[in-house]
């Protein structure tokens, strides 16, 4: 994504094509076998591309606010440096620690008190969910598994109260009761709410919760947009 433009739509857009071109060249030039191929000239293809040029003017943006140089001087650094080189400084800064390696355990902090929707400011999160229009065929193969059904009670839960129920803006991930004891749940995963933005892929601390790419045509609609 173009940080200072707040847009990678373009982007995404023009990497998909070329994928599809390098997938095409490979499919192409094998004959038909079970075997996976690899997209050998894709790299190829973005770093050729204006894709790689934009971006790469943009590198430090983002990772400046995560330095030593903290938010204003990475506001300044956005405003003076990023204007005035367009990417061409010599060096390149990096991100720290993974957004899933910096939630801190639950205990820690104390509980929010969200005031409920209004209906007319603030609106409650399923009914913003069947404003994307998000379908999916109910036959299709699962696009959100875990790697172990165990870690969600085991580690999650206890330790971070669950956050897989807050960091979905779809409510994809919930913790049901099991039976009539409510302290024992386990992790419901209703997929078919999944609006694609892979937050529950980034963000879970036990990086459990394996994401897939979905069945082409289901996902969010937006047809009022």
């Amino acid at each position: 994504m173009n940080v200072p433009k707040i847009k990678g739509t373009h982007t995404a857009m023009k990497t998909g094509m070329l994928a599809a071109e390098s997938a095409f060249e490979a499919l192409a030039d094998v004959a038909a076998s079970d075997t996976g191929l690899h997209l050998k000239t894709y790299e190829e293809k973005v770093r050729s591309s204006w894709v790689w040029e934009e971006l790469k003017s943009v590198r430090n943006v983002r990772p400046s606010f995560h330095s030593s140089l903290g938010l204003y001087a990475g506001l300044a650094y956005t405003g003076i440096v990023y204007y005035l080189l367009r990417g061409k400084e010599p060096w390149t800064f990096r991100h720290g620690d993974p957004d899933h390696a910096t939630l801190k355990p639950a205990g820690e902090y104390s509980a929010i008190d969200y005031p409920k929707p209004d209906g007319k400011i603030s609106f409650d999160l399923l009914s913003s969910v069947a404003l994307t229009g998000t379908n999916h065929e109910a036959d299709q193969p699962a696009h959100l598994t875990l790697k172990s059904d165990a870690i969600p009670n085991e580690r999650n839960l206890v330790r971070f109260d669950g956050p897989e129920q807050r960091f979905c803006p779809a409510g994809v991930y919930e913790y049901v009761a099991t039976g009539d004891d409510d302290d024992k749940c386990r992790l419901q995963i209703n997929a078919q709410n999944c609006i694609h933005c892979k937050t529950c892929d980034i963000k879970d601390p036990s990086q459990n919760i394996n994401w897939v790419v979905p069945e082409p045509g289901g996902g969010p609609a937006y047809n009022g947009m």
